[in-house]
C-alpha cells in the first residue's frame, strides 16, 4: 500500500513539472492581457509588398554578371530571376545550358 502511495504521489509530481503553465498562475493568466475594450491601435497594414530579403532591384534580365560557381568566378549572363525564391537562372559564357544559382552568389558587372 505505501508503494502505491509513493508511486501515485511521484506519477502526480512528474506530470505536474510536465504542465505547460503552473495552475496557481492560471487565475492571474488573464491580468496582464489587454481586454477587448481596450483602445489599442493597430500597425498600419502597408499595400506595397516588400521584395524578399535575397531579391536585388538591380537585377534583370539580359545582364551581364559574374557568377560564384564552385568558388570560381565566371561571367554569365542573366536569363530569369526568380524573386521569391531568391534564385537567378544564368547562361554562363561558353556553355550550352543554364545554371541556377542564389541570388547572392550574382555580382552586376
Amino acid at each position: 500500500m505505501t508503494r502505491k502511495l509513493i508511486a501515485m504521489l511521484a506519477l502526480s509530481l512528474a506530470l505536474s513539472a510536465c504542465e505547460s503553465e503552473p495552475s496557481e498562475n492560471n487565475a492571474n493568466a488573464n491580468a496582464n492581457k489587454p481586454g477587448a475594450s481596450a483602445t489599442a491601435t493597430p500597425a498600419p497594414v502597408s499595400p506595397i509588398q516588400e521584395a524578399s530579403p535575397t531579391a536585388r532591384a538591380d537585377l534583370k534580365s539580359g545582364d551581364k554578371v559574374k557568377v560564384a560557381i564552385n568558388g570560381a568566378n565566371a561571367e554569365a549572363k542573366i536569363v530569369s530571376i526568380d524573386e521569391k525564391g531568391g534564385k537567378v537562372t544564368v547562361r554562363v559564357d561558353g556553355e550550352k545550358q543554364d545554371r541556377t544559382v542564389a541570388t547572392a552568389d550574382v555580382v552586376k558587372q
